[in-house]
């Protein structure tokens, strides 16, 4: 151990006083005063000097190194990942990427802040100012979820590109049930997700978002929502029966703005680091590395251990995951719905049925179907061709992401 400059500094001046006391100059009693020490303290600090000459008063606290400090070995290796592999990345996600990566579980979260912070590599932080009120969370999984989009750019390989994040969020375990990239944050968007959380979990009791087009219809800017008009979402929501509350503020959504500004800086950076340069992957990386390391590392257990979730063994998925609209059926026995003309068969008992109002889904596997009231009229592909019942039997499963933007 080495002692510090400090250290020799303080050894030079208590051998000073005690030559002193020891050639008559000064009494013990007057020595002691000097440094600050009891006559008894002072009587050690002779016979460690008398013992080990300069040595025997080096303060054995002011050492360079601690020999439980870690080894510079290892802090030459942290920092040479920091700065090959994650330049950029904050302390809390470093730590959690050395932890799983390359075996750092031996030292402590603080441990390795401060050997960042020490060699430069990362600034400290001024305290936050304002001080909050933190609402309880849900008790139970699935009693709250989040919903949100986060328009970014995801992938840093494609800079000049946007995408939008799709995150649901429980509220009582903070994990993260649901994360895609879509092109953009629309209805269809949700419902995929809406339908992935039902399917995988069952029904939660209530759905938190904000106010946007998928949401909710708020005719004039700072008004509040117009539940008479209900959206695509709504209605999914109704038919679930999913309470849907509304934020009217940022702060409102305190938890998904957190959870997605975690997203936007550890994502974003795990996607550069690994190479990722389409939405493919990406989507893949999320579902298959990115959402197990992020719920183990975030998600705690509920307060109460019963789930919120409702079985959703009775929903009808094509009626409720899908965009419905009324239309009138044309004189020639054909609809038009996105662009596309959807020719109605003929129907028995029926000589035509040009002038009924109809009811058309647009189903998240991009087909489509018509029906009146609760009977079928015909089911579509995606370009507006009739399919057969055997057809349907083998269309393509409902979108879980984004392809190729």
């Amino acid at each position: 151990m080495t002692p510090t400059p400090a250290a020799r500094e303080r050894a030079m001046k208590f051998q000073e006083v005690i030559l002193q006391a020891i050639n008559g100059q000064r009494t013990w009693w007057q020595a002691a005063e000097i440094l600050g020490v009891s006559p008894r303290t002072m009587r050690r600090w002779r016979w460690r000097y008398m013992e080990f000459g300069v040595e025997g008063l080096q303060d054995r606290r002011r050492v360079d190194r601690s020999p439980h400090a870690v080894p510079e070995a290892e802090l030459a290796r942290w920092f040479r990942l920091y700065r090959k592999h994650y330049t950029g990345y904050n302390a809390r996600h470093f730590y959690s990427c050395l932890k799983r990566r390359h075996g750092g579980s031996l030292w402590s979260y603080s441990v390795v802040l401060r050997a960042l912070q020490g060699a430069g590599l990362l600034q400290k932080k001024r305290p936050r100012g304002r001080h909050w009120l933190r609402r309880e969370p849900r008790a139970c999984f699935g009693e709250l979820l989040h919903i949100d989009g986060s328009r970014h750019r995801w992938l840093t390989h494609r800079p000049e590109e946007w995408q939008t994040l799709i995150v649901v969020l429980d509220d009582a375990t903070k994990r993260i049930l649901y994360a895609q990239l879509f092109e953009h944050e629309t209805t269809r968007a949700i419902l995929t997700a809406l339908h992935h959380v039902v399917h995988t979990y069952g029904i939660p009791q209530a759905l938190y978002s904000d106010r946007a087009g998928w949401a909710t219809v708020t005719r004039i800017a700072g008004q509040r929502a117009e539940r008479n008009h209900i959206t695509q979402v709504g209605r999914a929501l109704q038919q679930l029966g999913i309470e849907h509350i509304l934020a009217y503020s940022p702060q409102a959504r305190g938890r998904s703005e957190r959870a997605n500004r975690t997203l936007q800086d550890r994502l974003v950076k795990e996607l550069a680091t690994g190479g990722v340069r389409t939405c493919e992957r990406a989507n893949r990386y999320l579902e298959e590395r990115f959402l197990p390391a992020y719920n183990e590392e975030f998600g705690r257990a509920p307060a109460h251990p019963d789930s919120g979730f409702a079985p959703a063994d009775h929903v009808d998925s094509e009626a409720i995951f899908c965009e419905e609209q009324t239309r009138l059926v044309h004189r020639d026995n054909t609809v038009a719905q996105d662009g596309r003309c959807l020719q109605i068969t003929r129907q028995p008992g029926r000589a035509t049925c040009a002038g009924l109002k109809v009811t058309v889904r647009s189903h998240l596997d991009q087909t489509y179907t018509v029906w009146l009231g609760s009977k079928l009229l015909g089911r579509y592909s995606e370009r507006g061709r009739a399919l057969s019942r055997e057809d349907h039997v083998h269309a393509a499963p409902p979108q879980q992401g984004l392809g190729a933007v």
